[in-house]
C-alpha cells in the first residue's frame, strides 16, 4: 500500500469522530503555525526562509480551504514571475538578480546590526580604509 493511501486512511480514522476532527484540525493548525513562525524568523537570513513559510502554508492546506487558496495563488504568482523573467533579456534578469542580492544583503546587515549588535558594514569600511 502506498504511503499516501496509508496516511489518508489514518486521517479518516482519526477524523471519524467530532473529538478526533477537532484534535486533527488543532494539530494541523499548530504544526503549520510552528513551521510558518520558524520560516518568518529565518526570512532575514540567507537560506530557505520563504520556502519554510510555504511549507507551513502547505501543512495548513491539508485541512483548511483558505490555506489551499492562498497556496494556489502564491504558486500561480511565482510561476508567472518565473515565466515572465525567463522571457526577458539577459540584462533584465541580471538587474532582477542584482536587486535581489542588494535586498538580501541589506536585510542581513540590518539583522546583524539589530539582532547581534554587529556593524558589519562599518567594520568592513574601517578595514578597507586602514589597509
Amino acid at each position: 500500500m502506498r504511503l499516501r493511501e496509508q496516511l489518508g486512511g489514518f486521517r479518516q480514522r482519526v477524523t471519524s469522530t467530532r473529538t478526533g476532527r477537532i484534535s486533527w484540525q488543532l494539530l494541523i493548525a499548530l504544526l503549520g503555525a510552528v513551521v510558518v513562525v520558524i520560516g518568518v524568523i529565518l526570512i532575514p537570513f540567507p537560506g530557505p526562509g520563504w520556502l519554510i513559510v510555504l511549507a507551513g502554508l502547505a501543512i495548513w492546506a491539508v485541512e483548511f480551504v483558505w490555506a489551499q487558496r492562498l497556496l494556489h495563488f502564491t504558486r500561480t504568482q511565482l510561476e508567472r514571475w518565473w515565466h515572465w523573467l525567463g522571457r526577458q533579456h539577459m540584462a533584465v534578469r541580471l538587474l532582477a538578480g542584482l536587486i535581489g542580492l542588494v535586498f538580501v544583503t541589506t536585510v542581513v546587515l540590518v539583522s546583524l546590526r539589530y539582532s547581534f549588535g554587529i556593524d558589519a558594514l562599518g567594520s568592513f569600511w574601517t578595514f578597507i580604509t586602514t589597509h
